[in-house]
Formats: structure tokens, sequence, C-alpha cells
């Protein structure tokens, strides 16, 4: 299907099948949606929402990756939400993924409650006032809590989800403790966890966690994650987990 694409827009292959819009003025995927939609896990026939799902690279992963019956992705910012939308529309996806424009913090009220069996979510991981704020607006928003909270997405996720439903997230290792009691206080009881390494010898830059709404107290600890054997070199796994042999 033939999209035109508009000013700094490019069209980029995911090696899987899709393809995927992206503006190189504002804010591109990164590694850290690609390792989110591995960790997750969305099973036969169950219907899954992405919480601020910008491009909605992680929708289009999770259809490639898994058999969910369903994935929407909730993006406030109309221009991504727009580029989504040619996105889904380019990998004649329109009956599997559906995106919507809107507000995290009315997520409950756009959908309804207990819609969902899987919530994923790649937040900003900065606060408002931490670190420097990016003068272009969609990367500063993508970036920092600006438009909504770490509490905004987990307490919404926790209204979203079916009980016993599942939620999936990515962020850093230095907000891990606010993480696990956001998590907890939401009733999302954290099942898994995986910490992310850029390099075997540094400290983890990313944490993947698993939350069970109803779940009872036992979590598992996974191997650490190694991104790089070297500088511009994957690990064997990150090699597997993207899947085109780079």
């Amino acid at each position: 299907m033939n999209i035109p694409l508009k000013e700094n827009e490019r069209l980029d292959d995911l090696q899987n099948g899709y393809h995927i819009i992206q503006n190189t003025r504002d804010f591109c995927y990164g590694i850290d949606a690609v390792l989110l939609s591995d960790f997750a896990r969305v099973k036969k026939g169950e219907q899954a929402l992405d919480l601020g799902t910008g491009t909605g690279i992680i929708p289009i992963l999770l259809k490639a990756k898994t058999q969910g019956e369903h994935f929407t992705g909730l993006e406030i910012q109309e221009q991504s939400a727009e580029m989504a939308g040619r996105s889904v529309v380019y990998n004649h996806l329109e009956d599997a993924i559906t995106i919507r424009t809107g507000d995290i913090k009315e997520a409950t009220a756009i959908f309804g409650r207990a819609s969902f069996s899987v919530v994923t979510c790649n937040p900003p991981y900065m606060h408002g006032n931490h670190g420097l704020t990016n003068p272009h607006l969609p990367k500063a928003i993508a970036r920092h809590e600006i438009l909504c909270t770490l509490e905004d997405v987990i307490s919404q996720t926790a209204q979203l989800l079916k009980p016993r439903g599942r939620f999936y997230m990515v962020h850093r290792p230095f907000r891990l403790a606010e993480i696990m009691r956001l998590m907890m206080q939401y009733k999302l009881e954290p099942k898994r966890m995986r910490l992310v390494y850029p390099y075997v010898d540094r400290e983890p830059n990313m944490v993947l966690i698993e939350g069970l709404l109803g779940g009872n107290s036992r979590i598992t600890v996974e191997k650490p994650l190694i991104v790089y054997e070297k500088p511009g070199v994957y690990t064997q796994e990150i090699r597997e987990i993207y899947g085109d042999g780079r």
C-alpha cells in the first residue's frame, strides 16, 4: 500500500513483516520498546492496551510476537496517534490494532473498567523537574512526566485490567522502589522482574517488570539481560530478540 509520508517522516522495516512510520524530528522508538514487547506475554484470545503508545510500535510488535486477539494503543499527542494510525493501515492491521487519541489519566473513562487482560507501558522515565527537559515538546513529553506521572499509569492500569490481568512496564532502576510501592498500593503484585545492562560490567539502565492484579506476594527475578558484547555489537540474545540477524 502506498501511503504518502509527510515532512521529516520515514518508513522503517521492522524485519517481522511489518513497517512503521516515524518522524525523525520527534521521538522515535528505541530498544526499550523492543525489549518490553519481548518481555510481555499476551495469550491467545486476549485483548491488550498500550498506554502512551507513541508511534504504535508496541502494539505492532505484540501483534507479530503473540497470539493476542486485539491490541489498542492510547496516545495523547494527536500527531503521533495519526502517524500510528497510518502505520496500522499500511500494514493492513485495521482488524487487529486500534489507535485512540486520549489522555492516560482518562483511560478508564475512555475504555471502561476491567476492559483488558493485558496493559503495557513504556512511560516517561524522568520526573517533570528531573534533568534537562528537551525543548522540542514531543520528545520532552516522551521522556519527562509532563502530561502524566508514574502513579497515573499504575492507578489507571489497576482499573483497566480484568481480575488477574497482567501489567508490563519498562522503566529505570533508580525508580524501582517507587515502582514497587505504587504497584503494591494499587494491588498490582510484582511477579517478574528483569534488569537490563548495557555491558556485563556496567550498572543496569533499564528494568522490565510484570505485575498481576490481585496476585499473591511472590516475585521471580530473571537472569540479567546484557545488550552489548562490545561497542556497536549486540549480544546473541539481543540479536534473537530483534530477530533480524543484526
